[in-house]
């Protein structure tokens, strides 16, 4: 987990994550800004080993610190530093984003390996890629706001990782989010807090309501992030045990920079 937090966190970096498989990586947004470099670091991650970034939506806490990869990447590209192509998958909509913030923001000479070494893939709702190892289907969650993706990864071991964006479940992710064995879903507050924080004015879920979603699923591995950061020290004890009095899984709440193995350890 690169970042845990909402748009307007400062205790902790936004949400955006690195799935790794056996053979092969997704990297899922990028945060808000260039400080994307200091999670990838603190991670351990070579960012020049990245060849898959996708990306659910426009939302400034998700797409900028694209601009900074590319912004990073393109140059090293040239220099021979960084082999290979860089993809970023998205929908219509971020790539039009992606390449407006381009061209005002980054020098024509590194904008020039775009669409060459680094290819923005325009996905559609329901398309399926192979992804390295992992096959990937990329879905539109039915946003009330913008337009946003998600997407299901089958993992070589045949796991099902399920990532519903920033935003609350609809019935029309459904097929894609039944009997999942992990669900990546945001929480913005825990529902006692829900008059604090407002989370339904904001389009964003409580720590109930993701809980009573993953039960009604049959969801194997529930986990929350997206949320806010006032009580961080606390947080993963108070959303374990709000998720825990409506969902009978096991209910993941990691910090930033915190690995989540998708499978038990050799050793366990």
């Amino acid at each position: 987990m690169l970042g845990t937090g909402s748009a307007m966190c400062t205790r902790c970096y936004n949400t955006c994550f690195y799935l790794k498989s056996h053979a092969g990586q997704l990297m899922v947004d990028a945060g808000g800004g260039n400080g994307i470099f200091r999670q990838l670091y603190k991670a351990g991650i070579d960012f020049t080993q990245i060849r898959h970034l996708f990306v659910t939506h426009v939302h400034t806490d998700h797409i900028m610190g694209v601009i900074w990869l590319i912004r990073k990447i393109s140059p090293l590209q040239y220099k021979g530093k960084y082999k290979g192509v860089f993809t970023i998958y998205c929908h219509r909509e971020v790539k039009q984003a992606l390449l407006t913030m381009c061209n005002i923001m980054i020098p024509a000479k590194i904008m020039a390996a775009v669409g060459q070494t680094i290819v923005l893939r325009e996905v559609s709702d329901g398309e399926t890629l192979d992804v390295d190892d992992m096959k990937v289907t990329f879905f539109d969650i039915g946003s009330d706001k913008t337009l946003q993706y998600g997407f299901r990864a089958l993992m070589p071991d045949g796991q099902r990782v399920v990532c519903l964006g920033d935003e609350p479940y609809k019935p029309v992710s459904r097929q894609y989010v039944d009997h999942c064995d992990w669900l990546l879903c945001e929480a913005f507050c825990l529902y006692r807090d829900r008059n604090q924080f407002r989370p339904y004015e904001k389009h964003h879920s409580t720590v109930i309501d993701a809980g009573k979603l993953a039960q009604e699923l049959q969801v194997k591995n529930l986990l929350l992030y997206h949320t806010e950061d006032t009580r961080l020290s606390a947080r993963r004890s108070n959303y374990t045990a709000e998720a825990r009095t409506v969902f009978s899984g096991n209910i993941h709440v990691p910090a930033d920079l915190e690995t989540v193995y998708l499978e038990p350890l050799p050793s366990q």
